[in-house]
């Protein structure tokens, strides 16, 4: 019988509303007891004086790029960045080659997280086959076979009826469609928001209209249809104002938002470093912090990384020619601390809500709590702790970041999987 024990730390555990110090008794991979000094005969301890001790975060937006595009990164490499950045659980998207939209291609990235990874990974299937927005996918095999929801990602459905469909069957399977939210016609051709920047520098520009109008189509369709919407990386405040109206109407509308969608905006933009291009670009500052309002508003469920790394072959290109996205497993926690915990813009109770209760929420999984006979995933974290990172020593296989030497206050210390310590800071 294995055991440990984590002592004399700050417990914050959403679910349950607690926020005091208490100790965590672990015994076989699962929540013992949760109470002040427990008993720790034969157990292992861990002294987390001074620190937070919460429910193992949960990323439900991230690229592991296997199968397909192992260069970039492995379901391994993903895991080992995942929990240095303080996550116990990741989802992965769908758009990998082949695409997972059947039940062998969910089965097979199941059988290599058991095998590989340090995280519990949990994979979300495509919405049509290929992603290519035509047909359906198959959905229930891949339910049947341990998918968590729905989504074709960075090619985001654009014949509405098609959507309707993928709709009325994920409500049947009891599932959510989360949708990348634009309309290709209106971004097409562009590189970065539409805006005084993008004119300054002389780049094709995406709208954020173009994210509007299809939040608005997809609320639509969730009222229509009853299923369960939830928007990727909002970045919009017109968005984020719909989602919030949703929301007030009784509509199973959510949304998550990434740390660089309310961290960074395109007028502190390096001229033409593609560490910055991303999709949806980064927006005004005026969407930035509309993002941050709908978190300390409640609008915003979740915090996700949208971890998108690539090859420095495919991103050190030009601007208009590199692909869109960038790191963010291992930089979210420091990057909500430093945007919206130390600010006073929200409380620590509520950040860790936004990593645990909310996208377990959204994705109705038995995780982000530290009940009795819940898995044993806690995150533990120093709100105040001085790090910077260096992209050259990250343990995923890729570099695209724009946070490259940043200094950061407050960050992961240990990560803990089932009972076992998989990640531990080093000073």
């Amino acid at each position: 019988m294995s055991k440990l024990l984590i002592r004399n730390g700050r417990v914050i555990d959403p679910a349950s509303r607690l926020d005091a110090v208490r100790d965590v008794a672990i015994e076989n991979g699962k929540i013992a007891a949760v109470g002040e000094r427990l008993d720790h005969a034969g157990a292992q301890l861990f002294d987390a004086s001074g620190h937070i001790v919460a429910p193992g975060f949960i990323d439900m937006h991230v690229h592991l790029r296997e199968p397909g595009f192992e260069h970039a990164e492995t379901i391994e490499s993903g895991s080992r960045a995942a929990a240095a950045g303080g996550f116990t659980t990741i989802c992965c998207m769908p758009n990998t080659s082949p695409v997972n939209d059947n039940a062998t291609v969910t089965s097979y990235i199941i059988e290599r997280a058991e095998r590989h990874a340090i995280v519990n990974v949990l994979p979300i299937g495509a919405i049509t086959k290929d992603s290519a927005g035509e047909e359906l996918a198959a959905i229930g095999l891949m339910k049947q076979a341990g998918i968590v929801a729905i989504s074709d990602d960075g090619r985001p459905v654009m014949n509405a009826r098609v959507m309707r469909r993928a709709m009325e069957t994920a409500r049947s399977f009891g599932i959510p469609v989360i949708d990348h939210c634009e309309d290709l016609h209106l971004s097409a051709g562009g590189d970065m928001n539409e805006g005084i920047e993008s004119v300054r520098l002389g780049l094709r520009g995406i709208p954020a209209a173009s994210e509007d109008v299809m939040v608005a189509r997809d609320i639509l369709l969730a009222q229509l249809t009853g299923a369960r919407f939830h928007v990727a990386h909002i970045s919009s405040r017109y968005s984020v104002e719909m989602v919030a109206f949703a929301k007030g109407r009784g509509l199973p509308v959510t949304c998550e938002a990434t740390p660089h969608h309310f961290a960074l905006n395109d007028s502190a933009m390096p001229p033409y470093d593609s560490n910055y291009k991303m999709k949806p670009p980064l927006r005004s500052e005026c969407d930035a912090g509309a993002v941050i309002s709908g978190i300390v508003s409640g609008a915003v469920d979740a915090i996700a990384t949208d971890h998108a790394p690539h090859a420095g072959s495919e991103k050190m290109q030009e601007f208009e020619k590199c692909p869109f996205g960038i790191l963010g497993l291992e930089t979210a926690l420091g990057l909500a601390l430093e945007k919206l915990v130390h600010p006073g813009k929200i409380p620590l109770l509520r950040l860790v809500e936004l990593f645990t209760t909310g996208p377990a929420r959204v994705l109705n999984l038995d995780r982000g709590t530290l009940a009795v006979g819940a898995p044993a995933d806690i995150t533990i974290f120093d709100a105040d702790r001085a790090w910077t990172y260096d992209v050259n020593r990250s343990a995923s296989k890729s570099r695209n970041s724009p946070l490259d030497g940043h200094a950061f206050r407050g960050g992961p210390v240990a990560t803990i999987v089932n009972g076992r310590v998989v990640w531990e800071a080093s000073e």
